[in-house]
């Protein structure tokens, strides 16, 4: 593991022990009030030997939730309760993101007894809640310009509550069909004004929450995850390439600490994106990228070797084996994961 055990400078500002990223994770074990609880500190803090910890998806603001007990970061608790999980990954040496996570038309209004969910445009994605089957997703409010200020300010203030938290940064959730990733695809964004039809415009947002967290916390301390081939919560189109070309344009400019890859297998490929969607994204964005989708340890560290990029995401792996980042350095086989494994922190 020549590549993937060695330290990473993410910038002037942060370097990695190893290039291991714990990938985000939802495991919808926070507490009623979505505070993290002690259970989860320790669950964390077992994993602090990983180069970077990413946490689960945290929601913004009470109308971002679309599942179960997932931890939020806009109330004083919730800001406390991440602190204690922070600074016990940090007493063991680990350095640790908040994911920023608002679901947008994958919300439910049964979580926050709201009247509606917002999203780009009035189009309801298919199907019911996970872990709640009979709560069937809603027709959103597309959002107004007044909506879409608030959503960027709100944004800006999670990252804001994440720093004083004790996280060493954010990561922004534009990935998996969620808010930011429903603005960039035609299949959830029918929009007519400056937010839709054309890549400028369908970037306009997800830019603008890029550009005030960056205002807010600094650039070296924010990363952004994105879904280029839709996979997930939305359907494919063609016309979606020329948004996710615009985007990586503007994206390096910025200098994010990192851009990180959303797809649950990365052997996928789509016609419109020439392939993979790493491949895609290595091609367009020569800047710090994180792989994820399937890879070990090894094959992980070959394709770093190979540059098909700099940093690997581990996800179901780190569920069943807190000790991963041990056995990769030892050469021990890993605990395989299994679904049952989801019933509790270990």
């Amino acid at each position: 593991m020549d590549k993937l055990l060695t330290p990473y400078s993410l910038n002037p500002t942060l370097t990695l022990q190893n290039r291991i990223l714990m990938a985000p994770l939802t495991r919808c074990m926070a507490d009623p009030d979505l505070v993290p609880t002690q259970a989860m500190v320790e669950y964390y803090a077992r994993r602090a030997d990983a180069g970077l910890i990413i946490s689960e998806a945290t929601i913004i603001r009470a109308d971002g939730q679309g599942y179960p007990n997932t931890p939020g970061l806009f109330t004083r608790a919730q800001i406390d309760g991440w602190r204690k999980v922070t600074e016990a990954v940090h007493a063991k040496g680990g350095k640790m993101f908040a994911q920023l996570w608002h679901t947008g038309r994958v919300a439910h209004p049964h979580f926050f007894g709201g009247e509606y969910v917002l999203a780009p445009s009035a189009l309801a994605v298919e199907g019911s809640v996970p872990r709640m089957r009979e709560l069937v997703y809603t027709v959103p409010k597309a959002a107004s310009h007044a909506d879409i200020k608030q959503l960027v300010e709100d944004y800006a203030q999670a990252a804001a509550n994440a720093m004083e938290a004790g996280f060493d940064g954010v990561e922004i959730h534009g990935a998996n069909g969620y808010l930011i990733d429903q603005f960039l695809h035609h299949a959830a964004n029918i929009r007519t004004d400056e937010y839709g039809q054309t890549p400028e415009n369908m970037a306009r947002f997800p830019l603008a929450v890029v550009d005030s967290i960056i205002a807010r916390i600094g650039s070296d301390r924010t990363a952004l995850r994105v879904s280029p081939g839709a996979y997930f919560n939305m359907g494919a189109d063609a016309r979606d390439r020329e948004v996710f070309d615009y985007l990586l344009t503007q994206l390096e400019q910025r200098d994010l600490a990192y851009l990180h890859l959303g797809i649950f297998d990365d052997s996928m490929t789509f016609d419109y994106l020439d392939g993979t969607a790493s491949a895609y994204l290595r091609s367009h964005y020569r800047k710090t990228l994180v792989g994820v989708g399937g890879y070990s340890a090894e094959t992980g560290d070959n394709a770093i070797t190979a540059g098909k990029f700099d940093l690997l995401a581990i996800g179901r792996p780190f569920i069943a084996n807190p000790d991963y980042v041990a056995r990769v350095k030892a050469g021990q086989p890993v605990v395989e994961y299994s679904d049952e494994m989801l019933a509790s922190l270990i």
